[in-house]
């Protein structure tokens, strides 16, 4: 923990994953505010929804408060407690429903995108548990909290491996110029994001899988959609942009709830879970 000249306390930051993952929470609040619109992490939403446009700046003020908060000492544990609320509650209302309806590739990984949000909001949430949430909800903090962080993120996976294959010849046209055998490139993505969830639901090279499935997908997103942006993305690419750094941030995050976890691990280890002490 540090402290300002103003006596102000700021949190200790617990991984590097946590602070840049608060900072895109909040420059995600900012563009939903100055947009009036979703964020691109949130869409999509449904016109018939109930009550939308206060949902939207529902959706922008808490990922504003929620990523200044887990900067702030005496708000850190809150800010995650809501987050992971908000987003659970997105992903049970807003989205999982919606597969039992129309099951199609855009609702699912509509879903996979939610997912990996709230299992790194999870992860969070573990990390800055108050003496509260141990006593009243302790069945969702601590190791087992991880846990199920982990299945979320492993489970989210899985679906974006299978849309490589599914959307085949786009993912291919994605892969940069520069590269050769760019539908070799695309099968190898696939397989990669499904080896590495069925490792991390299974337990055998989890933090390596983890590690290496944030690192994709940051990777996808300096070598595919930073290019296109610096050319003049239009709306849709721009939110793919978003997205896709979104989305590693939110895989950062998981990977570094792996801290200690030896990198070759076989079988399932005792999570651990490293709590603020000061």
């Amino acid at each position: 923990m540090h402290r300002n000249t103003n006596g102000r306390k700021f949190i200790r930051i617990a991984w590097a994953g946590h602070a840049v993952f608060a900072v895109t929470m909040i420059s995600l609040g900012i563009l939903g505010l100055i947009r009036g619109n979703f964020a691109p992490i949130w869409q999509p939403v449904p016109k018939s929804v109930p009550a939308r446009d206060v949902l939207i700046f529902l959706s922008a003020l808490i990922s504003l408060a929620s990523g200044i908060g887990l900067l702030w000492q005496r708000t850190a544990a809150t800010a995650a407690r809501v987050l992971l609320a908000y987003f659970l509650l997105w992903l049970l209302v807003l989205r999982v429903p919606l597969i039992f309806i129309s099951f199609t590739v855009n609702i699912w990984w509509a879903s996979c995108q939610t997912a990996v949000m709230t299992a790194a909001a999870w992860v969070l949430y573990c990390w800055f548990a108050a003496d509260w949430d141990r006593r009243h909800v302790g069945f969702v903090t601590g190791d087992n909290g991880l846990r199920i962080a982990r299945v979320l993120y492993g489970l989210a996976l899985i679906p974006f491996g299978l849309a490589h294959f599914i959307y085949l010849q786009v993912t291919a046209d994605l892969v940069p110029g520069w590269l050769p055998a760019h539908v070799a490139w695309a099968y190898f993505t696939g397989y990669t994001f499904i080896a590495a969830g069925v490792a991390i639901l299974i337990g055998v090279y989890a933090r390596l899988a983890a590690a290496l499935s944030a690192l994709q997908m940051g990777l996808f997103t300096l070598l595919v959609w930073v290019p296109v942006v610096a050319a003049g993305a239009n709306a849709s690419q721009w939110a793919e942009f978003v997205v896709s750094w979104v989305l590693t941030t939110g895989g950062w995050v998981v990977a570094d709830s792996y801290h200690g976890v030896p990198w070759l691990a076989l079988g399932k280890l005792k999570a651990r879970v490293c709590r603020n002490k000061a």
